[in-house]
């Protein structure tokens, strides 16, 4: 799927789609993926590869710091500046990378695509966004302790997570929002990471009452079962259980190891596993997500089976979670 400008989006079946684009948001997944393999093996394709993808997000960077997200195969921006979304990943895969030890030069491009991307960030109206954006600044902080702007930032977003939570939140709906739809679980953990820089108790304390609920909704007879992008899950409302993509397993495996090293709360460490079976046949169709054979993921489960392509987000989010699991498997 990686070619000498980043990585593609789509993929037919296992087959790199060339007629479709880059996205900054995939190469910022493959950026966290990858730094995080290097934590298990210090392979040299990795590292050239995790060249290639902060190269691509450098390259997506606007002289005034913001990002387009979409580029053509032919290297023609599709978009005049992409969305906040594709900012906040940025953001987190670029803090992420300040804690490697790839070389000098890879820190600093990554110190300075992070810097200029961020003088945007206080001004983001994305819930989702502010989330990845707590995630980079808590790699920023482990990697310059000292600065304290850093801190302050994370505060302030932090606070505005909690405020949303207070404002949509009730008795039987544990949430920030009216609505459960895409990558749901970074916000707890967003505010489990938080809390574990800021040692803030209501961090802490939000993070578990929201991420309880999550797993309460999805996990179903023991089988994990995310919410379904054909309608999404509003509040009052039914939750549509297709189509279930990769990206929603490997959030909450991730947030649940995230939990797991802040608590030491044994039952999300068990969670964390258990929803990984969804890849492997443990869900409501028992297909294997996970292909074996060309070691890539499959976009996903519809009402009909899986969806027989096998793109970047999902590759890179079964990918991710399963570098988390190994980690965690290590410690």
């Amino acid at each position: 799927m990686t070619d000498d400008t980043g990585i593609l989006q789509h993929a037919k079946y296992s087959i790199a789609n060339r007629r479709l684009n880059y996205t900054t948001d995939d190469n910022a997944r493959a950026l966290i993926a990858c730094l995080k393999y290097l934590q298990l093996h210090k392979d040299p394709d990795t590292i050239r590869l995790t060249k290639t993808y902060l190269s691509f997000l450098y390259y997506m960077q606007r002289p005034d710091g913001r990002l387009h997200n979409l580029l053509s195969y032919n290297r023609i921006f599709l978009d005049e500046v992409g969305s906040e979304d594709c900012m906040g990943r940025t953001l987190w895969a670029c803090g992420y990378a300040l804690k490697t030890e790839i070389s000098n030069e890879f820190t600093n491009l990554s110190k300075e695509t992070f810097d200029r991307t961020f003088q945007h960030a206080m001004s983001f109206s994305s819930i989702r966004s502010k989330a990845f954006t707590i995630l980079g600044l808590c790699n920023y902080h482990q990697a310059f302790p000292q600065d304290q702007n850093c801190l302050k930032n994370l505060a302030i977003l932090s606070e505005q997570l909690l405020d949303l939570y207070k404002k949509e939140s009730s008795p039987d709906w544990n949430w920030f929002e009216p609505h459960l739809t895409y990558c749901n679980a970074r916000l707890s953990q967003a505010l489990f990471k938080a809390y574990d820089i800021t040692r803030d108790k209501e961090y802490l304390n939000i993070a578990k009452e929201s991420f309880n609920f999550l797993t309460k909704t999805q996990m179903i007879d023991k089988k994990f079962v995310p919410i379904g992008n054909q309608g999404w899950y509003k509040k009052g409302g039914q939750r549509a259980n297709y189509d279930q993509q990769p990206i929603e397993a490997s959030c909450m495996i991730e947030t649940a190891l995230t939990s797991y090293q802040v608590t030491k709360d044994e039952s999300h460490n068990l969670l964390a596993y258990k929803i990984f079976e969804w890849f492997l046949g443990q869900n409501t169709k028992n297909v294997e997500v996970y292909n074996s054979n060309t070691g890539a993921c499959h976009d996903g489960i519809t009402p009909q089976g899986l969806n027989l392509n096998q793109g970047t987000e999902s590759t890179v989010s079964y990918l991710s979670a399963r570098c988390d699991l190994e980690l965690d498997f290590r410690h």
